[in-house]
């Protein structure tokens, strides 16, 4: 296990250099350092002094990847490639254009995500998951059809529809909780009801039709009707055998989603004006931060990058026979 450990975290370095670099260059090809000084200044002051001044302040000024003109080593580490993405890997975020310390913002805005998605992942597990076995319960019914239909027509319905919908019936028309906005302390909880129910709304449709394709696998195999033979409840064998043998494909969805949920939810948040890391790299890729950009990237790559460690060792606690290597 340690050495299957060590092994992964090895085959991550290469991988998130190479995050770093497809980022740099896909970002730079889009805008130049001038190009982002012209857009921060405004074209009526971007003087070519003016523009010198913005590209030195923000470290923009030197060459991408080497520096011909430096010695040493100081020919790649004086780049705006190693000050700007390989700083990270010592978790050196630096400054947005802006000034701010990107470290600080992710810190304070790490709360206001996992107050959203923490919520929004347990019940959403807890209500597809038993919504799945209700219908495998009334299998080949019409409970059975019409909820497939419902799970289609409710995966079929962009999330956009559900977030403006649900701010129009229960904010404006019936005023229960506020549109958008947040607040610190216990207070904020006014304020995630809607979004988070939203949240779970929007998941049901294509969670429950997954996890009902996964039971019904499990239903039809002979260690089930071994089960029913010895004369167990329906409900039993559901959930003492099913449910059970079931969880490995269900924790290879789920286990890779848990560090992502420090990431917050970009359409969400920004609809609701929740001061999360969702609406900062929305306003980031809006402001074209390249800063916050490379920053939440990055940081997405290592939450995923665990989140896949995390799964594969999962899978030893729930089945014993299954071995790292």
């Amino acid at each position: 296990m340690l050495a299957y450990l060590v092994r992964r975290l090895l085959y991550a370095i290469p991988i998130l250099i190479g995050v770093n670099l497809l980022t740099f260059l896909l970002f730079f090809v889009v805008n130049s350092p001038d190009d982002m000084a012209r857009m921060h200044i405004g074209v009526k002051r971007a003087t070519p002094e003016a523009i010198e001044r913005w590209k030195v302040d923000r470290g923009y000024d030197k060459p991408l990847f080497v520096n011909a003109e430096a010695a040493g080593s100081a020919r790649f580490t004086d780049t705006i490639f190693f000050d700007k993405s390989l700083r990270m890997f010592v978790l050196e975020f630096g400054r947005a254009d802006d000034g701010r310390d990107i470290g600080q913002e992710i810190r304070d805005r790490m709360g206001p995500s996992l107050a959203i998605a923490l919520p929004t992942f347990v019940l959403s597990l807890v209500v597809s998951i038993s919504f799945a076995l209700l219908l495998v319960f009334f299998r080949a019914t019409y409970l059975d059809f019409w909820g497939v239909v419902l799970c289609v027509a409710m995966m079929s319905i962009s999330s956009l529809f559900y977030i403006i919908g649900g701010q129009w019936l229960v904010s404006k028309m019936w005023s229960l909780v506020p549109i958008s906005g947040y607040a610190p302390g216990l207070d904020a909880a006014r304020f995630l009801v809607l979004p988070v129910l939203i949240s779970v709304l929007a998941g049901i449709g294509s969670s429950a039709r997954w996890y009902r394709t996964i039971f019904l696998e499990e239903v039809s195999k002979d260690y089930v009707r071994t089960a029913r033979a010895k004369g167990l409840s329906e409900l039993a064998v559901l959930f003492r055998h099913v449910l059970r043998n079931a969880l490995i494909p269900i924790l290879t969805g789920v286990v890779v989603v848990i560090p992502l949920l420090f990431m917050g939810s970009l359409l969400v948040e920004s609809f609701f004006a929740i001061p999360g890391l969702g609406s900062y790299t929305i306003d980031a890729i809006n402001a074209q931060d390249f800063a916050v950009v490379r920053a939440m990237v990055f940081i997405g790559s290592v939450l995923y990058i665990i989140g896949l460690i995390l799964t594969d060792i999962s899978y030893t606690l729930v089945d014993p026979r299954v071995r790292l290597q």
